[in-house]
């Protein structure tokens, strides 16, 4: 097998993550608006605790450095994301990007299986 074919699902997986994390950043106060309205507690400190997951998780993720502890906090995260913000149940029009995050997180699940591969701070 490529060697660096982990490295580039690594990198699929961890675009989403970055461009997210640095989205919120640009707008703590928006998206701690939008955690208020989805009914989340202390969303002011709960933004924090999100864009570091985002940009922490994903960078760990593409050095693929403890790699398989960090896909299941990915793994975890990303399924929460979907049953909090996406509720297709409520609004049926959120049922792909909730399928997605389920997909996401399918991801994760398979790199805590398999690992990073060689090119990473964990070599495999």
């Amino acid at each position: 097998m490529n060697p660096a074919l982990p490295l580039v699902g690594r990198i699929l997986l961890t675009l989403l993550f970055f461009v997210a994390g640095y989205n919120k950043l640009m707008n703590v106060t928006g998206t701690a608006g939008y955690f208020g309205k989805l009914g989340l507690p202390m969303p002011d400190l709960l933004v924090w605790l999100v864009i570091a997951v985002e940009l922490v998780g994903g960078l760990l993720i593409l050095i693929g450095w403890k790699t398989r502890v960090v896909a299941w906090v990915m793994a975890i995260f990303t399924v929460a994301t979907a049953v909090i913000g996406h509720k297709f149940w409520v609004d049926p029009s959120q049922a792909t990007q909730f399928l997605k995050n389920l997909a996401i997180a399918g991801g994760f699940i398979m790199l805590a299986y398999a690992g990073p591969g060689k090119i990473s701070a964990d070599k495999g």
